[in-house]
This record gives structure tokens, sequence and C-alpha cells, in this order.
């Protein structure tokens, strides 16, 4: 599949421009983020390109005024190593949980080792929301309990949550690309138990489970958590990450409405991880 690579000038001083950008542009199919010395670098695909759609989006952008971009044609057989060689370096989380791809070399040692190959940027571990999310799953006991990860991207928080003990794990994710590099990750890390699917909540139908994991962003938390409230078993927990501390009042409201707890709140560079229970 071939990219195109936009380059977002702005303030980097004003780092958190970058995050809010990012946030945005994953509503009109950009896939893939990377920090760069300049500003943002932003990956969408050719065919999934919308002029009118970004100028719909910087229009509106509170910081636009501030912003210039660039725009590069990247074909597909070289994106992958070129994340791999530039961006993606293992990652030890929490202390006992290190993640890396097939072709690292030098791995720390940790109790959970899972091995990558990312294909597009989400998922390794480097974005705080995942890295929370990794955090909150090394301290949950998950043994025997049924687990969804909702919007799964590269799956590594249902291959961890498996080694946790998880059983049986279901990986959902609307993108084709994140489907398939699902299957090859938990493939790699031999969780028989996790089963891909390609789609988005209205899968879960029939389901129940014990753990839902969805880190997705925040409209789409908003628009499906009834479904996820729906599909939780009495004394069920969610936790959910993709949006900022400023977002937790109406994360919270949305959860009352549908008998959700909130038990708790962790931040990392202002974007947060909730977790709730049902009543």
């Amino acid at each position: 599949m071939d990219y195109l690579e936009f380059l977002f000038y702005y303030d980097t001083e004003n780092a958190f421009i970058g995050d809010l950008l990012a946030v945005e542009l994953a509503e009109i199919d950009f896939e893939s983020f990377v920090d760069d010395e300049n500003g943002l670098k932003a990956y969408i695909p050719v065919e999934k390109w919308n002029e009118e759609a970004l100028k719909e989006k910087l229009d509106v952008f509170p910081f636009a005024s501030g912003i210039s971009c660039s725009q590069t044609f990247v074909q597909g057989q070289n994106w992958n190593e070129e994340w791999e060689k530039n961006y993606f370096q293992p990652i030890v989380i929490g202390g006992d949980c290190v993640i890396h791809s097939t072709f690292h070399k030098d791995i720390p040692k940790a109790k959970y080792d899972i091995v990558i190959d990312p294909k597009m940027s989400f998922g390794t571990g480097h974005h705080e929301t995942t890295s929370l999310m990794i955090e909150e799953i090394l301290k949950a006991d998950l043994t025997g309990k049924s687990l969804l990860d909702m919007g799964c991207g590269t799956a590594v928080l249902a291959i961890l949550a498996a080694k946790r003990g998880a059983d049986p794990v279901l990986a959902i994710d609307i993108e084709e690309w994140a489907y398939n590099n699902s299957l090859e990750n938990t493939a790699m890390n031999g969780e028989s138990q996790i089963e891909v699917q390609r789609g988005d909540a209205g899968l879960l139908d029939g389901n129940f489970f014990d753990v839902i994991l969805a880190n997705i962003n925040r409209n789409i938390l908003l628009e499906d958590m009834h479904k996820y409230a729906a599909c939780m078993k009495p004394g069920a927990e969610l936790y959910m990450s993709g949006f900022y501390r400023e977002d937790v009042p109406v994360i919270d409201e949305e959860a009352k409405k549908h008998n959700l707890q909130q038990l708790s709140v962790n931040e990392k560079n202002r974007w947060v991880a909730v977790k709730y229970r049902k009543n």
C-alpha cells in the first residue's frame, strides 16, 4: 500500500499541538504519527487521501494559523523498513514487559516478552496511551477471564493480556492492516487463545466479557460505550484510553449512564487511562 507522508510544521515548544492534531487527523483516515523535530509526521494511504477533509479539519483547528505542511509520496514496500530503522526501538514498560520487533538485537530482559512487527506506529508501546494501558494490564488479575481488546491495532494489549492469563481473548479492529497485523503478531507470540476479527462494535452483540480494553479516541469511545456496557458481565471492568485529562468529565458522564463506576484515572503527559466497573 502506498502512503502520503505529511509533515506538519508548528512551534515545537508547544508539543501538545501535535497530540491534538493527531487526534483530529485520525478521524479522517490518517493511520500513523511520528514526532519530528519540526512538528508532526502523519501518514495516510493514498487511496484514502481527501484534500477537502484535511482543509475542513484545519479550518476549525484552534492552532491552525501557526501550522504549515509539506507532502511526500512513500512507496508501500519501503514503509515498514523506514519505520523499523528510524522509529521503533525496544521498550520496557512497568518493569515487567518488553516490546520489540524481530529485527532487534540486545533486547532487554523482562517477565513478559512481546514480539511486534508493527507495520504502523500504533501499538508499539511508545505512545502514552498504549503505555498506560499496558501498565493497567500488568496490575490486573486476568487469570481465566474473558477479555476484549477493542480497536486492537497491533494486538499488543491482547497479547499481553493472554500472557497474563486471560482466556478467551477477542481482538477487534476496523482497519484491514490492523486485522492482518494482529493475526501475524498473535501467531508470532504463540497466543492461540486470541481470536482476531475485523469490524466495529457491531460485532459485540451476543458476546459477554469480564474485561474490556478500548484504546481508541474520545469520540468513538463516547459513541460505542453503550455497546461495551451491554456486553459486560456484572462486576466486569472496562479500561479506556486515547484521550486527554480534560476529556475525563465527559467520558465519566457517559459511563454513568450505563451503570459504570469509575475506579481510577492514571495520567501520562496529559493522556489518561480510566478504569470502570459495571455495577
